[in-house]
């Protein structure tokens, strides 16, 4: 398991999986999935976006991203391209790859630990639009996929509050208080009213991840 990845982070985010076409980026996104796939969604079908012809033929089938970025904002914008100035940046990052597609066209589920210099109140550049600046963003620029539908972190779950565009904690991991969430948080992040606790793993979830099911 990746460093800031915790068995709630991948169970909270393999719960929102059902079946459909995915695509996910390596690491705990892929974990993710397929710990989806072994427990309640056997028919998620994971697509390789390495194999030749997929952004002509495969990129349009997708109904859901796993992926995982350098920065998000409070309106659920990603950043994997720099940090700083884009003309002059402290640190150039992996780049954009299908992420910017993925995210006009489908569902996303961003996996990301939750810490200050990721949870920033604006991104240093948008490789990849969630709400932009507010609700009505997307479709004026065009956009007909959602975007961003959770940010799963090591401590909860974020979501677009509706209304603002902006991200709210809706879940919070069992033994994480919302002083701690707020802490890590760039902006001053909202509560929902209807906050839950995420539920511990079940036997099959619990064999999944350490290896031992079926």
């Amino acid at each position: 398991m990746t460093a800031g990845t915790s068995p709630m982070m991948l169970l909270a985010a393999a719960r929102l999986l059902r079946g459909g076409i995915c695509v996910s980026d390596p690491g705990a996104p892929t974990a993710a999935a397929l710990l989806a796939r072994a427990t309640h969604a056997p028919s998620l079908e994971l697509l390789d976006p390495r194999t030749p012809g997929f952004l002509r033929h495969g990129l349009r089938r997708v109904e859901v991203g796993l992926v995982t970025a350098a920065q998000v904002d409070a309106y659920g914008n990603l950043n994997t391209s720099v940090l700083g100035e884009y003309d002059e940046p402290t640190e150039r990052l992996t780049g954009a790859g299908i992420l910017p597609e993925l995210a006009a066209g489908a569902a996303l589920v961003v996996l990301l630990p939750h810490r200050l210099r990721s949870f920033v109140e604006r991104v240093d550049f948008v490789t990849a639009a969630g709400g932009l600046s507010g609700p009505l963003d997307r479709a004026r620029v065009g956009l007909f996929g959602t975007g961003p539908v959770a940010v799963v972190t090591d401590l909860g779950v974020l979501r677009p509050d509706p209304a603002t565009a902006e991200l709210v904690l809706t879940d919070l991991h069992p033994g994480v208080t919302v002083e701690q969430v707020r802490a890590e948080t760039g902006w001053p992040l909202e509560v929902s009213d209807e906050l839950v606790a995420t539920e511990p793993a079940t036997d099959a979830e619990r064999a999944a991840l350490t290896g031992s099911g079926p």
